[in-house]
């Protein structure tokens, strides 16, 4: 594996532990190490890391709070 892509996983926990459960990722990164972007793609994916699932969860949590101050009024 190139050095740069075993830094970038030794260096972000949620990576490593990712391709620990899919260990298909670590031929593939072998092999074709242009393919990192996809892996990091598919982690966010996996762990709702995106910036949409990010403002889905602050909306979500605002709708629960509205919620819980309508049900006390």
């Amino acid at each position: 594996m190139e050095t740069r892509i075993k830094i970038l996983l030794d260096n972000n926990y949620t990576y490593k532990r990712y391709l620990r459960y899919n260990s298909y990722w670590y031929k593939i990164l072998n092999r074709n190490p242009d393919m990192i972007d996809e892996f990091i793609k598919e982690v966010k994916e996996k762990y709702k890391l995106r910036m949409s699932d990010k403002i889905n969860n602050v909306m979500d949590k605002i709708q629960m709070v509205s919620k819980f101050i309508d049900v006390l009024r």
